[in-house]
């Protein structure tokens, strides 16, 4: 492609004498415009003159900016007047570095210009700052060389924490040819009125996350040196990655997601290998301070992790940053797909068990250890037990969650029921539903792997409610069934003796105070029925407590002596294998086995007696003999 500027821009009608290729368009121009310019093209046109070449072509392929940024230029030369903006201002600014065209050539040259544009007009405004720099990306080489890059990302990071109102409104929240940039409608192209917008801390992260990863980095990098706080910083890092992860925004409503990918609908959909370097460079720009990012947004990454096979280090962070503040999370964060093809579990239970394990070990280091006992035997409490019993719940519910799963070996389940201490659970009802629903999803258990999983469980910390279940449970093993009977009987127990000892207690201070007597209440009708009537109700309660009770002991005993029953039999059993291996016995005649069982009774009574008297008779024979040795 041909481009004539002697055609477009001179009328004096001079032939043409020096042709500029510039990629696949050749430019064909004089010599002099362009010299007395241009240093580069100066010492170019002069080699081709010692030379002695005849036609004088010159390749400037390289040059910064391509074809457009060397029109402009050519532009400048002629003298032709062209319009500077925050667009093509960086690519004309390289492009007359790269000719060198400064002010020893012509005085108000190239160079002096941009320099002056950039300094005195794009970095003074937000949105030409903005601009400018996201234009940097063809020339990132030569501009930050020349300090152009440096000088838009300190305008952007100084303009981001302040007041838009000084500097114009970001790009973004332009509202349309209608609107003005304070929010009010056009008429004519008249303002209506005044600009009621208010301005909130994450107003630039629209405008900034246009930007390459290369120069998005450099601006948060600038930000944190001028101490921006880490809360701002973390959201501009949420916008910009579901801006260009699409993975984030897998729960999102679809007006959601269209507005998140408005800035990928205008270019083309990264590729996985570039949207894995992207989500890896976020995962090294997140601080690991705790409560700073939020584990919705740390959970969106581990799951693109996951997806996109990122490297073992950065899902390692990740679940690292996730394990400091797992007690903020919600048990729909936690049921991550699993994505292994080796194991066919529906959900990455190792996962969850590695970031219990980075919270477990984040809370010993913190100081969260075991509560103290008091002189009563309770636990102490304490506000540091707060988070891990909120994760004890938590794992709880996901537990009850992924029970279900008939993939799930008994191993892992255990294991990661097991895993929180047993402190951290006051009650265990929560645990005994999961442990209820693993053994309902999985029927085939043995018994022995039944007692082993209801080991996680401690049936004193059962609620009533769990006992009254758990005691009906025809899956749980009979010695767990037992256990849970004698702990309900206690609690049971417990109970009415608490309400004894009120009931007590308020009929002692109704006669301290000096209160009337039934026959005295009928007489002087005073405010004590309603009392009665409580006190009624609380022996009837009491009464039907007693009843429950002595039927679980009713249920406790047979239980007990089905169980020794059993045991006999099984001794029984052994005892007659073990007979047969017994020495051999003198057999009596038919004539003798009667007198023989008839004495038998009458031995065993002398030999009782015998026994009964053995004792006080050797003590006294000693006795006399230690008396006859004396005389």
């Amino acid at each position: 492609m041909e481009i004539c500027l002697l055609c477009r821009y001179c009328t004096t009608g001079l032939p043409s004498d020096i042709t500029v290729v510039v990629g696949e368009q050749s430019f064909h121009l004089h010599k002099f415009p362009l010299l007395s310019k241009s240093g580069l093209l100066e010492r170019l046109i002069r080699e081709k003159i010692e030379k002695g070449e005849d036609s004088c072509a010159i390749d400037l392929s390289d040059i910064p900016g391509g074809a457009k940024a060397f029109e402009l230029a050519a532009r400048f030369c002629y003298g032709v007047k062209f319009e500077l903006t925050s667009s093509n201002v960086v690519h004309l600014r390289c492009a007359s570095e790269y000719l060198e065209m400064t002010e020893e050539i012509a005085e108000g040259n190239l160079i002096a210009q941009t320099e002056n544009f950039l300094t005195q007009t794009v970095l003074k405004s937000w949105k030409d700052s903005i601009k400018a720099l996201h234009t940097c990306d063809d020339v990132i080489d030569l501009a930050e060389k020349l300090q152009v890059v440096k000088k838009c990302i300190d305008s952007v990071a100084t303009k981001s924490s302040t007041d838009p109102d000084v500097f114009g409104w970001p790009v973004a929240q332009y509202g349309g040819p209608t609107q003005s940039p304070g929010g009010s409608f056009l008429w004519n192209g008249i303002s209506t009125g005044a600009r009621p917008r208010n301005c909130s801390s994450d107003w630039w992260y629209d405008d900034v996350s246009c930007l390459s990863l290369p120069l998005y980095k450099k601006v948060i990098s600038a930000m944190e040196y001028r101490g921006v706080n880490q809360d701002i910083i973390v959201g501009s890092l949420n916008h910009y990655a579901k801006r260009r992860l699409p993975g984030l925004n897998r729960r999102k409503s679809i007006s959601d997601v269209s507005n998140c990918l408005s800035v990928s609908t205008l270019t083309a959909m990264p590729s996985e290998e570039e949207q894995r370097y992207l989500l890896e460079e976020i995962d090294r720009l997140l601080p690991f301070q705790r409560g700073v990012t939020s584990c919705k947004l740390l959970f969106g990454l581990l799951r693109t992790a996951i997806f996109l096979k990122a490297s073992s280090s950065c899902m390692s962070n990740l679940e690292r940053r996730i394990g400091l503040q797992l007690d903020k999370a919600t048990l729909e964060d936690l049921l991550i797909t699993n994505m292994s093809e080796s194991i066919e579990m529906l959900y990455d239970v190792d996962c969850v068990h590695r970031i219990l394990d980075h919270f477990l070990a984040m809370d010993q280091e913190t100081g969260g250890a075991s509560p103290g006992i008091g002189e009563d035997g309770h636990l102490l409490a304490s506000p540091s037990l707060l988070p891990i019993t909120m994760v004890a719940k938590l794992i709880d519910g996901y537990l009850a969650e992924v029970a279900p799963d008939a993939n799930l070996k008994l191993p892992k389940f255990r294991s990661l029921a097991a895993a929180i201490p047993d402190y951290a659970r006051p009650i265990d009802d929560g645990l005994y539903r999961a442990v209820d629903i693993y053994l309902k999803a999985h029927p085939h258990l043995s018994e022995s792997e039944k007692e082993e999983l209801c080991r996680v469980m401690d049936c004193q910390k059962l609620s009533l409610e769990a006992c009254t279940h758990a005691a009906q449970n025809e899956r749980l093993p009979l010695r767990v069934i037992v256990q849970v009977l004698f702990f309900e009987q206690l609690q049971l127990r417990s109970s009415i003796a608490e309400c004894l000892m009120i009931s007590e207690n308020l009929e002692g201070g109704s006669r301290q105070l000096g209160m009337p007597t039934s026959s005295e209440q009928h007489r002087g009708g005073g405010g004590w029925p309603l009392a009665a009537r409580e006190n009624q109700a609380l022996r009837e309660g009491m009464d039907g407590m007693k009843q429950r009770v002595a039927e679980l002991e009713k249920e406790c005993s047979t239980m007990r002596e089905e169980i020794a029953r059993l045991g006999r039999s099984r001794s029984t059993g052994k005892s007659r294998l073990f007979s047969l291996g017994a020495k051999p016995q003198i057999c009596s005649t038919a004539k003798d086995a009667a007198p023989a069982k008839a004495a038998t009774s009458s031995d065993d009574d002398k030999l009782a007696v015998v026994k009964a008297d053995a004792t006080p008779r050797l003590k006294l024979s000693r006795h006399k003999k230690n008396l006859s040795i004396e005389a």
